[in-house]
Parts: C-alpha cells; structure tokens; sequence
C-alpha cells in the first residue's frame, strides 16, 4: 500500500502507472481512494482526488426481464396500465396502510381509559345554571317588594269582602319564572339521580336531550296539577277563593325553586353524596306539603273543618299527581336506557 502511495502522489509519470496497476489489480472504489489520503487532509482535498479518479458515466438500466410475477406469464406488468385485469392489482397487502402512505395509518400505542363522566365538569349544565342564578337575581332585585309582601301575606288569614290586592304584569311573569325554574331543577336533579341509580346511556344523540324529556314532563305535571286544582274547586268553590288558592300555589311552588337550587349547585359543584340528597329532597318536598295543606286548610275548610273531606281533597290533588310524575319520571328513563 505504501507502494502505491508512492507511486499515485509521486512524480506524474509514476501516478499513471499506479492507477493503471489498480485498475489491473482490483475495482477502485472511493474508499480506496480515501485511504490513500493522509489523515490531515481537508474535506475539499478529499472532494478533488474522488473527482481526479471517478468520472460521470452513462447510466445503463438493466435489460432483464422482471421475474415478479405470475406463473405462466412470460413478463411483468405495469400497475399504471388501464388494461390490467383487476387481480393484478388486488392482493392480500393492497389495502394495508403501510404499503400506502397517502393512507391514515391509526393510531400508534395503546388508547387510555375515558375520563369519567363528571357533573362538574360539564360545561352546559354549569352554565345553565349560572344564567338561571344571573336571571334570578335579576329578576328578584326587580320584585323584591313583591315578594316581601307575598310573604307576610301567605299566614295570614283574609276576612270575608276585604279588597283584594292584584299583582302586576312583571310579579306575573316573576312567578311564572320560579314555577319554569322549579319544574327544571327537578328535571336536573331526576337527571342526577339517574345516572347514578338507572344508567349512563340511552337510546339519545345527547344526554341533554334526557334532560329536556324529564323538563317537559315537569311542566306537564305543573300544567295538569292547576288544570285538576281549577276544576275541583270551580265546581265545590267560589271564584275568589279559587284565584286565592292559585296565587298561593304559584307562590308555594316559587318556594320550592328556591330551596331545590342551593341542593342542584351543591351536588353539581361539590359532589356531595346521594343519600344527603335524596334527604335534602324530601325534606323539602314535606315543607311544601304542609305549606299547601296549611294554605288549603286556611281558604276552604277553616269554616267548615272536615277531616275526611281535607284528607280526600289533599290526597287526590297532590299525593296521587306527585306518585303519578314519579312514575312517568322513572318509566321514561327505563324506556330510554341501553341494556347490555
């Protein structure tokens, strides 16, 4: 080797006759060529002896047949050809994701578990209830005087022919309000207690579409319960006390708003357990039961106290609706939940 050195980087004459000797002896590769370099020499030193002893040369395809292919045909096939029988192009591989890169591949690794639906971190149902807080602000700094009054009203007892006080266009609407917001607070409590008693899916594009079905079968409810009460004391009352029981109803199902929304921001904000609030409801379903059973008591059977009568009353026009809601309230959501 360090002959040929010698005989490459000598004199000019010498360096012909070494590179005829290589090129007798073995193929010249650029490795070779590098090596006869010292170790010091630069890359353009390097870039010129590769240029010195390689020369561009035309570039000879092979004119071999293609072997890859069927047996009993003499040649290979071009794929672009339109001609093509369609089992030249089809194969086992043909759809695979690798041998196509224009193709997704999916997705690399192993998927994680789902997060857990959470109450709390449902961005609809927050929200909705910030805008029923916003609005019933609102709406209350406007009729706070309304409201004051309605209050002190309530225990007490009117004399016969004393005038009386008729509310607004604005307290209609305020009270018509608390009765649309008590009806969908018990829709998003009935929704909470069914994902953690009945199910978590359903036959539904959304769970909020759950939520809609359980508010309108609230207002139904709502809607049937006055229908019955308007009826029933038509035909055994005078008008008077009629428009006396309804204003009380709609003021007592306003109460009832309002002490279902602290339960609803708690269990959505601070998960707190089912058993609290399956005993925070009924406790407050109580206090409204005695409340209008108080205030029915006062306006029909205080002249004439009939124990049988006020039982029947009562029972008919508030314990059977309220068995019956329940009922359609649970019947909807068996119906619509997903059995596995």
């Amino acid at each position: 080797m360090a002959l040929q050195q010698e005989s490459v980087f000598g004199q000019e004459g010498g360096g012909v006759q070494g590179d005829s000797a290589v090129h007798h002896h073995t193929v010249l590769t650029p490795k070779m060529v590098l090596s006869w370099l010292p170790k010091s020499a630069t890359p353009a030193q390097q870039d010129s002896a590769i240029q010195a002893h390689f020369k561009p040369s035309e570039i000879r395809w092979s004119s071999r047949p293609d072997t890859l292919h069927l047996p009993g045909h003499d040649k290979g096939h071009n794929m672009m050809d339109v001609n093509l029988p369609q089992y030249y192009r089809e194969g086992f591989f043909s759809k695979d994701s690798l041998f196509h890169p224009e193709l997704p591949g999916g997705r690399y690794g192993v998927p994680g578990d789902p997060v857990p639906y959470s109450v709390q971190h449902d961005n609809v149902i927050v929200s909705l209830l910030l805008l029923l807080f916003v609005l019933a602000t609102i709406a209350f700094s406007n009729t706070r005087n309304f409201v004051v009054r309605q209050t002190k009203n309530f225990f007490n007892t009117n004399r016969e022919g004393l005038t009386e006080i008729t509310e607004t266009a604005v307290e209609i609407r305020f009270q018509t309000f608390l009765a649309f917001l008590n009806c969908l607070l018990l829709a998003i409590l009935f929704y909470f207690y069914t994902l953690h008693f009945i199910g978590e899916t359903f036959l539904l594009d959304s769970q909020y579409h759950l939520i809609a079905i359980f508010l309108g079968i609230s207002v139904v409810y709502f809607l049937v319960k006055s229908l019955l009460y308007t009826i029933v004391n038509m035909v055994f009352f005078d008008g008077k006390k009629n428009r006396q029981w309804m204003r009380s109803f709609l003021y007592i199902s306003s109460v009832e708003g309002a002490l279902l929304f602290p339960l609803v921001v708690i269990w959505t904000f601070f998960n707190i357990s089912i058993r609290n609030a399956v005993i925070y409801v009924l406790i407050v379903l109580a206090i409204v039961k005695i409340l209008e059973l108080f205030k029915c008591f006062l306006i029909f059977f205080r002249q004439n106290v009939v124990k049988l009568q006020i039982i029947l009353y009562f029972c008919t026009l508030e314990i059977i609706p309220l068995l019956l809601f329940w009922g359609a309230l649970v019947f909807t959501a068996n119906s619509l939940k997903i059995n596995f």
